[in-house]
């Protein structure tokens, strides 16, 4: 799956993507983003208040216990908002 990441996460994480085979395990949104705090730091510190945690999957927003697949694009970003 290809993740994307945005604003103080993708800082935060050091990268603006990455491809990462996706875990049998892994089926949801919410369990992606366990997979990725399971990697160490920084994934853990950026992803650790998932309330400010925003995702789209194959470029639309989600919820958390969203399904996902191993050929999806995955964008992890902040609350975005307008002005």
């Amino acid at each position: 799956m290809e993740l994307k990441y945005f604003s103080w996460i993708r800082e935060g994480i050091g990268a603006a993507e990455e491809t990462l085979k996706k875990p049998d395990e892994v089926t949801s949104v919410t369990d992606l983003l366990n997979h990725l705090c399971s990697l160490g730091e920084p994934y853990r510190t950026v992803l650790k208040e998932r309330v400010f945690v925003r995702v789209a999957v194959n470029q639309t927003h989600v919820p958390h216990d969203h399904d996902i697949s191993d050929d999806d694009e995955i964008a992890i970003f902040p609350p975005v908002t307008g002005g």
